[in-house]
């Protein structure tokens, strides 16, 4: 395939809202040993692309300046020592930086093929959504079959993606969201119980839904008061993950409660992580999660797409919150 010397993108001009996302023209990348190039025909939007644009997630060193963690396409050429993908394969690529441009480089154990009968816009919802789910609900929380999972923000593109694959792995769910609307939604993706958190207490609700056990996983991306009424729910060697702190990175903890109840506090993040462990993590995925895909048990929820000159306007839109799933730029 023939490759252009250059490539539209969009960068961030400098740190702000979302007017300082500028399309631009750029030298497109040459993949190293490894690598592979993608020529991009959609790219995921993550609320890490947000904090980098504000100035608060700086890229890892050595990862491109350009925002974008996820993209879906076709290999258009290959790097020394590259050994599963070939020129002409769609796939689907978890990247440290660089997805918001017509051409992007990823590492080739952080490639997926593209599942049969998604569209490009499914394929770029999956690899950093799914990633950060499976990493942290069933590797770090350890949710097995029959226990009981919550997630807050269950209508977000990590919640309506945790709700689907908690449900299909046989866990019952509940979810948090901010109008019934949403609450609704999460219902028909799975889950037992979804409560909007605006007029109910997900705390009271939970543990009279449970009989007052409480839930053995918990998945949060709020913090701030949250942690505490977290930790009151889980039930007796429960876990809490957390993932984000919207409202703040400072929770109190009764500690007392964690050493009786011998509950589980971690979390993490995925785009520092090493190479190596991404490309652990994307391989465990492709044998547990894309048998689910290809079966058509679990698919992505598209919010809306935007064209890539328009990542402005996606931005804004999802920090507005009204969205159901994901948002999508187009190329």
């Amino acid at each position: 395939m023939t490759v252009p010397e250059t490539m539209t993108a969009v960068e961030i001009s400098a740190f702000g809202g979302p007017e300082v996302l500028r399309p631009t023209t750029r030298p497109v990348p040459t993949p190293g040993p490894g690598e592979v190039l993608i020529e991009v025909r959609a790219a995921g939007i993550n609320r890490p692309d947000l904090l980098q644009r504000a100035g608060k997630y700086p890229p890892p060193p050595g990862a491109p300046d350009l925002p974008g963690l996820e993209v879906a396409g076709t290999v258009v050429a290959c790097g020394a020592d590259v050994r599963r993908w070939r020129v002409g394969d769609e796939v689907c690529a978890l990247l440290a930086g660089g997805g918001y441009a017509s051409y992007a480089v990823a590492p080739e154990v952080q490639c997926l093929p593209r599942p049969a009968s998604f569209s490009w816009l499914e394929a770029a919802s999956l690899p950093e959504t799914f990633v950060t789910v499976w990493g942290n609900v069933f590797e770090r929380g350890r949710l097995q079959p029959g226990e009981t999972f919550l997630v807050h923000g269950g209508s977000s593109g990590i919640g309506t993606t945790a709700i689907q694959l908690a449900h299909r792995h046989g866990a019952t769910v509940f979810a948090t969201a901010g109008s019934e609307e949403k609450c609704a939604a999460c219902v028909r993706l799975g889950a037992t119980r979804a409560v909007n958190y605006r007029s109910e207490n997900f705390v009271d609700v939970l543990n009279a839904e449970t009989d007052g056990r409480g839930v053995d996983v918990i998945l949060d991306m709020v913090g701030g008061d949250y942690v505490a009424r977290n930790v009151a729910l889980l039930a007796d060697d429960g876990r809490l993950v957390q993932i984000a702190v919207l409202q703040g990175s400072k929770g109190t903890v009764d500690v007392s409660r964690v050493m009786r109840s011998r509950l589980t506090l971690t979390g993490s993040t995925l785009r520092p992580r090493p190479a190596a462990e991404k490309a652990r993590m994307v391989a465990a995925m492709e044998a547990r999660v894309w048998p689910w895909l290809t079966a058509g048990d679990v698919r992505p929820v598209i919010h809306g797409t935007w064209p890539l000159a328009e990542a402005a306007a996606a931005h804004a839109a999802l920090e507005q919150g009204d969205h159901i799933g994901k948002l999508v730029l187009t190329l």
